[in-house]
Order: structure tokens, then sequence, then C-alpha cells
């Protein structure tokens, strides 16, 4: 079977956007404003151009027919093939009972088209090129032919019901303000103002301006109103992001086993997951989005590759955007098909020990630039040593705080066929992973934490980041947990 041949139209319409982007502001600059009456010297430079860019458009049809002419698939009764390639000739295959996800996406201009792109994988690594076939473009109903042949199983995991799991609420978006994007947004923004500038050499006109409106404010007031101006602009950024990303939001479950997750404003998105790969889940719940009471849902499963590239598994896991976190658990027992969420199981606390190792880490990390700036201003400038203060004043305090809520976190337990693990404050995760998907256990004991008694078991599994662990926990305690959670796994390195 071939591609879709409009995908020579979208290779064109793409190459004819970027060259107008690229066109335009030299056609600008070349007419100074005006149009007509600069010349034939001007109307000639500007006619080349636009040949040019005509010339660059065909040719970039041209190479995409020759792919298009070129490339073809079959979906067979054992193997999945694609053939392509012109001088280089390739020829790859899947065995069909190793595909494990089938993941369409279309961008604006595909959805225009009624195109889709399907991505096949087997799960073995998302980022892996080796293991995935890729089919750029398809009509959309051959793109779900192909996701629900190559997706259907004989047998699925019995009990709970199959179809809607969660949809989108549109108040979900007053969390997206909460996250960590909108600072960094803010920022991006800000130094994006900057570089532009410095391409068109007004660099220094955009700081004079900067200036002239602040004329009559104190450089505090300045530095203020500048952060809340870039926070504003990482808030809206962060509100749109959130709105392209997760617009028309759905979670099913689908008959045979598989969960998928659709979504996306713009650029449609369609993530599936088998279920005999999961492991487990876990609840993100950065601080923001914690102290508003939400939290995330992301799959723990095998296959799913690491990192921040979308298309190659860096969002890939997240089956539920930041939520209420009594949904959140509701969601996560769902997708488990348990009938009680193992992430709101009751964790038994970690020694006072642990909190001890929190304050001092956290109260040293503030105190050491305090005396690096104290004793600058000693040697060179007083004004280091009201900088030391303000930050040992603002430092000290919140680093206290944000220790003991890092130690309040710590927290461990078995849950029916699941051990669950929590830690963390500034990035709070609960993880619960079955007790059939560890394959071992990792003990380290620092020079501190043996003169605590404390000590730190990582379980590890071939899901999700590949270990998860339980921080300065009591030694016995800690082996304890280990050897009752996956039993005959320890049991032979320990002395009882």
């Amino acid at each position: 079977m071939r591609l879709d041949r409009r995908t020579v139209l979208v290779t064109a319409a793409l190459t004819a956007s970027v060259l107008g982007g690229i066109c335009l502001p030299v056609l600008i600059g070349l007419s100074g404003g005006a149009w007509f009456g600069r010349g034939p010297r001007y109307a000639v430079a500007i006619a080349l151009l636009l040949t040019g860019a005509a010339l660059v458009v065909l040719a970039a049809a041209g190479v995409e027919y020759v792919r298009w002419n070129r490339t073809r698939y079959r979906v067979g009764a054992e193997r999945v093939e694609l053939h392509t390639g012109l001088v280089l000739l390739k020829r790859r295959s899947l065995p069909r009972e190793r595909i494990r996800t089938v993941d369409l996406t279309a961008n604006p201009l595909l959805r225009v088209l009624g195109l889709v792109n399907v991505r096949i994988g087997t799960g073995e690594n998302a980022g892996s090129g080796e293991s995935a076939l890729e089919l750029k473009s398809v009509a959309r109903a051959e793109g779900e032919r192909l996701r629900t042949a190559l997706l259907a199983r004989a047998h699925a995991p019995a009990g709970h019901r199959d179809g809607e799991l969660a949809s989108l609420d549109p108040r979900w978006i007053r969390y997206a303000p909460l996250s960590f994007v909108a600072p960094l947004l803010g920022g991006a923004a800000a130094g994006a103002v900057m570089q532009v500038s410095e391409w068109f050499g007004a660099q220094r006109q955009v700081i004079d301006w900067v200036g002239d409106r602040f004329e009559d404010f104190s450089v505090v007031g300045m530095i203020v109103t500048l952060v809340a101006a870039a926070l504003v602009a990482g808030l809206v950024g962060a509100l749109g992001l959130w709105v392209e990303m997760w617009w028309n939001y759905r979670l099913e479950r689908e008959p045979g086993g598989t969960l998928r997750v659709r979504r996306g404003l713009f650029t449609s998105r369609s993530v599936s997951l088998e279920e005999a790969r999961l492991r487990g889940v876990e609840l993100v719940e950065p601080l923001g989005v914690r102290l508003a009471g939400a939290a995330r849902v992301d799959a723990v499963a095998t296959g799913l590759a690491g990192g921040g590239d979308e298309e190659k598994g860096g969002d890939h896991k997240t089956l539920l955007p930041a939520a209420p976190r009594e949904l959140a658990d509701r969601v996560a027992a769902q997708v488990l098909r348990e009938d009680a969420p193992p992430t709101g199981a009751p964790l038994v606390a970690h020694p006072p020990a642990a909190r001890g190792r929190r304050l001092r880490r956290a109260l040293g990390a503030v105190l050491v630039p305090v005396l690096v700036l104290a004793v600058l201003g000693a040697l060179l400038t007083p004004v280091l040593l009201y900088v030391a203060g303000g930050v040992a004043l603002v430092g000290l305090p919140v680093a206290a705080a944000l220790a003991r809520d890092a130690y309040r976190a710590l927290g461990h337990a078995v849950s029916g066929g699941y051990l669950v693990a929590r830690s963390g404050s500034v990035r709070r995760t609960t993880v619960a992973l079955q007790r059939g998907g560890v394959i071992g256990w990792t003990v380290k004991q620092s020079v501190f934490q043996r003169r605590a008694g404390l000590l730190t078991v990582t379980a590890t599994t071939a899901a999700g980041s590949g270990a998860y662990a339980v921080y300065d926990v009591a030694e016995g305690e800690g082996l304890e947990f280990a050897a009752d959670a996956v039993p005959g796994l320890l049991e032979p390195f320990l002395e009882r």
C-alpha cells in the first residue's frame, strides 16, 4: 500500500511557509516601505527572490513525490513492513505480536487535509528508530484502521469497565499557571526580546526605551516591575501551552486492554498504551499544584523513553494532566483495575533522623552562599554584606520549611499487589509499583546514614525511570519492607 498522495501538498505548503517567513523581511527591506516606484533594480531583485522561492518549493515537492512514489507499506498476518528509498533502499519490518504502540499525530495542516502521521512501535524503546515504523502521512480513516487492527488482542485483563475513564474539565486550566513552566516561559520571553533586538542591531534602543519608561522608578521598583511583567507573560504562555496540549483531552480503555489518550487543540495526538506493559502509576505534585490540591498521573510502563522530546516519550506517559487529587487517585485506581487507589494507601513515616538530614542539607545550601557573600563584602564592598543579610533573612526560613515538608512527605507501604513510596517537596511524587515488576533491590548507606541508623532502598524495574527509591528509612524497617514486598528476592542476603 502507498502513503496518501497529499503528502506532496503538505511538503510544498510547509516549505512555502518557511520561505515566506524568510522572504517577507527581505521584501520589506528591498521595498523600503514603498512597493512601487523604486526603480527597475528593485523590481528585478524582488522577481528573482520570488522566482527562487518558487523553485525551492517545486524542488521540495519533487523530492517528496519521489519519496512517496518509492514508499510502500504492508500489514501482513505476521509482520508490518515498510519499504522506502531511492539510492539507499530501506526495508524494515516489525513482528505484529511485538507491536505495543500505534500513535497518531496531526498538525493543523494535516488536520485540514484529513491526514495523520502514524508511529508504530514495539515498546522496547519509544525513542529508538530501530523499534518503530513511521508512516508520513495516511488518511485519518486509514490511521484509525491500522491502530485498531494492530492493537487488537484476543485476551484482555478482567475487571473494570471499558470506555471513558476521564475527560477534560475546563476548570483544570487553573492549575496551568501554578507549574514551573510559567516563570520559565516568562524568562524565555524576556530573553527572546533581547535576542531579536540584537539581530536587528536595536538592543541598545530597547534598553534605552525601558530606561526611559522607568526613569522615575527606583532600582528596586524597576526590577520588581520587570519581573512582574515577565511573570505575567509567562502566565499567559503557560495558559496557551496548556490549552494547546490538553484541549479535547480524553482517557479511554478500549476492548482488548489498551489505554488511549487523545488530546490537542491545533495538533491532535492519539497515544496508545497496552495495559500488559503497565507496571504501576506515579502521582506527580509540583509545589504550586500540590498547594492547590491537585496532582498529575503518569504511567509507569515498559518502553517509554525518557527525556523532554514529546514524540519520543516525554509526554507519552502522562495519563491525566494536573487535576484535583481525589480525581487523580480515582483515575489511578481505574487504570490499575483496582477498587481502591494504591496511591492513597496510608504510609509508614520515617524516623526523625531523616528530618535532621534534610534540615542540615537545606540550611547548608543557604549558609554557604551567605558566607561567601559575607567574606566578599568584608573584602570588597559593604553592599555584598547587605545582600548576604537579605539572602539569610529570606533563605533560611524558606529552606527550613521546605526541609520539614520534605520530611513529612517521606513514606512507604505495601498495598495489595503494589509497593508504594513517596518523597519530595518542590516536586513530590508518589509511585505505586507492581510488586511483580520489581526485578532487583539496591541498598545504599552512606557514612552519615550509617551513623543515623538509616539507609536508602531502591526498587529496580524495567519500567518507567528504571528505579524507585525509599529514602532514609530505618535500617531494619527498610530491609523488612524490601523482603516483604518481593518475597524471596532479598532474603539470601539478609541475616535474621
